[in-house]
């Protein structure tokens, strides 16, 4: 059996990290044009979930069934990405 790791992203919500494209610093991407549009395409299709109510530091770009989300994160990529390579921060 299979052991499902998930990934804390902060505010009591966690994404399996099987599901994870990618996990972006909101500082150092969103200076590019495509990035802003991507995030705006995202939050038109209602793709985006806020796990802050504060200054958000990155974002993590996950894909299942065909279906993309983008989850927006008060903890810095670096902190995710950590978290990743320790199993999860759970």
């Amino acid at each position: 059996m299979k052991r499902t790791i998930y990934l804390h992203i902060g505010n009591n919500y966690s994404v399996d990290v099987r599901d994870i494209v990618g996990i972006f610093d909101m500082d150092n991407t969103t200076v590019s044009g495509f990035t802003n549009r991507l995030l705006e395409r995202a939050e038109k299709n209602r793709e985006v979930f806020y796990a802050t109510y504060e200054l958000p530091k990155s974002f993590i770009i996950t894909e299942k069934n065909g279906r993309n989300r983008v989850y927006v994160s008060q903890l810095a990529a670096s902190t995710l990405k950590k978290r990743l390579a320790e199993g999860g921060g759970l």
